[in-house]
């Protein structure tokens, strides 16, 4: 399910998997590896995905199909 999101919202953008590396700062075949499955994505890279497509990262994970993120709490 995450991978199938994280590449449906990169589309969704009019992103390549290059521009969302550059991004995150990996290589594109790193994202690619991400998009396929074929590696685990680290907690942080979870939530700064989160926090560029503007959802939750329980939305990524498909905890909930609702993708509105969670209200920032206050530090």
């Amino acid at each position: 399910m995450i991978y199938k999101r994280i590449r449906d919202l990169r589309e969704d953008c009019d992103l390549r998997q290059k521009d969302m590396a550059d991004y995150l700062h990996c290589t594109q075949s790193c994202y690619s590896y991400y998009e396929a499955g074929l590696r685990d994505i680290p907690t942080e890279v979870l939530c700064k995905l989160a926090d560029f497509h503007n959802t939750s990262v329980d939305y990524l994970l498909g905890r909930t199909d609702d993708p509105r993120p969670y209200p920032r709490q206050k530090r």
